[in-house]
């Protein structure tokens, strides 16, 4: 480094105790250890039970298991019932889930032990569909010989001058039958407008590498993409509009997300995004690996299908126009003034929160309105309850301490990189090159030389080296003019305790 020399390294070194210590936001980087599951204390017994038996057997964390039975029963639920504290709010049970981890830490095997007995289930009820499917297929051969027939009895009775016949029920063989869709995982947006718009439960998109469809959302159609996924979390209704072909209107679009993603990938995608909200509606589960352990026990997938069945068995209401819609569930007045002082609780929390993070926490409300109708319903599905007429304050109590104590806590282990303000991330990313060139002093034009994103002009660069100032990290040295005369270089001494910190 050829910084210009106005202290010498022993001088420097003496100079250790003349420095306050530097303000900790712009050293740290370390990543907060992931909280503890409170699984026994959030889910009835039978389902906590079957989550550790399925995590031992895919030599996973139990937190994966966990997020994939969360959004794979809210899905289920979809559009069949909705959480109603009072009127004029109204969540559906839609959550999306975020598998964060490595390669090695087995997010795929742990999200396979939901989504395989998922598949099953999907399977088990497409033979039903087959038989009608080839029923209508019979039906639709026979209709268009009848539609054949018919046109030409019209032509030969226009021929002769007679009134043309009436086309007879026959030409019509009725709707085709649509298969039950309950996941799905590579589609277009207008491919899932059609199966979302044949099935208005909704559904899951359920993907191995969620980095993949959040980039896809502004590489294609200029980001068109990301307004659809906002709106199919909100379950409110969407018009898909179809070069020459007739629009989708979907009355309620409702579709969970599931899926893993590594460290390094979510980072960009957390610090390179404008914030709309659609990040910050993904639950990010980043737990420590799972200890070598041999299972104990044998996984039951039986349980879980039949939890499954039991949540599809839930019926629609039809509404005035002859149309499906959800079902409210109500909160009971206990649960309301629980659900209160959360939102209480979330306005401390909003106010200790920055970036990404005050976004994901913004949203806690309506999240814990979910989770609280997702535990409900998954207490019947397993037959431990009876199907609830109202979400109780032990339903809500139980979602809020899941959020309190585990949830906000992880999502601040996620976003710790994307949770500071742009400028205090570019200081944090100056100090971390001070540490790396090992940089005992420096002028502001040997940072700009290095010309590094965040920092290569002086626009960017003056401005970070005010905050650090503040910051105690740095100190302008006494200027001297050079030896050829002219306007002296401003020279920056770096206290000394950063190098004995990890950054």
């Amino acid at each position: 480094m050829n910084a210009p020399t106005t202290i010498s390294i022993a001088d420097y070194e003496r100079a250790k105790n003349d420095w306050p210590t530097p303000d900790a936001r712009y050293l740290r980087s370390d990543i907060p250890e992931p909280p503890t599951l409170p699984l026994e204390d959030v889910f009835s017994p039978r389902w906590a039970q079957w989550m550790r038996i399925a995590a031992e057997a895919k030599a996973a964390p139990p937190d994966y298991v966990m997020a994939a039975v969360l959004a794979c029963c809210g899905s289920l639920v979809g559009n069949a019932r909705w959480a109603n504290p009072w009127q004029g709010w109204a969540e559906p049970p839609v959550l999306w889930a975020a598998a964060i981890g490595s390669p090695s830490s087995c997010k795929s095997p742990a999200l396979d032990a939901v989504l395989g007995p998922l598949k099953a289930v999907e399977r088990s009820m497409r033979a039903p569909w087959e038989t009608s499917m080839a029923d209508w297929r019979q039906r639709a051969e026979i209709a268009k010989l009848a539609e054949t027939a018919w046109k030409d009895d019209v032509k030969a009775a226009l021929k002769a001058g007679k009134k043309a016949p009436a086309r007879p029920d026959g030409c019509d063989a009725g709707p085709e039958p649509k298969p039950l869709r309950l996941s799905v995982t590579d589609t277009t947006v207008e491919k899932l407008a059609l199966i979302v718009g044949d099935q208005p439960r909704g559904t899951l998109l359920a993907r191995d590498e969620l980095a993949g469809w959040l980039s896809a959302m502004n590489r294609y159609s200029g980001g068109s993409d990301r307004p659809f996924w906002l709106e199919s979390y909100g379950g409110r209704s969407y018009t898909v509009e179809r070069m020459g072909r007739d629009s989708v209107y979907i009355g309620h679009l409702t579709v969970g997300v599931l899926g893993g993603i590594q460290p390094d990938k979510l980072r960009p995608l957390l610090t390179g995004n404008d914030d709309d909200g659609l990040l910050a509606r993904l639950m990010p589960i980043w737990p420590n690996p799972a200890p070598v352990k041999r299972p104990d026990a044998v996984l039951d997938e039986a349980f879980i299908e039949d939890a499954m069945r039991m949540l599809l068995s839930l019926q629609m209401p039809i509404d005035e126009h002859g149309g499906l819609r959800p079902w409210f569930v109500p909160f009971s007045d206990d649960a309301k003034g629980l659900l209160d002082q959360f939102r209480e609780d979330v306005r401390q929390w909003e106010s200790k929160a920055e970036g990404l993070l005050l976004s994901f926490v913004g949203k806690l409300p309506g999240l814990a309105v979910r989770i609280s109708l997702v535990l409900a319903m998954m207490d019947y599905a397993s037959g431990e309850a009876p199907e609830p007429a109202q979400i109780s304050i032990a339903h809500f109590g139980r979602a809020a301490h899941f959020i309190e104590s585990y949830l906000l806590p992880m999502a601040r282990r996620a976003y710790a990189d994307a949770s500071v303000s742009t400028k205090d991330r570019s200081a944090r990313n100056l100090v971390k090159l001070i540490i790396s060139q090992d940089m005992r002093q420096f002028s502001t034009r040997d940072i700009l030389r290095m010309d590094q994103k965040g920092f290569s002009t002086a626009s960017e660069l003056d401005p970070l080296i005010k905050i650090l100032e503040e910051a105690d990290v740095l100190r302008q040295a006494p200027s001297s003019s050079s030896p050829q005369g002219g306007r002296p270089a401003k020279v920056f001494l770096v206290n000394p305790a950063i190098h004995g910190r990890k950054s």
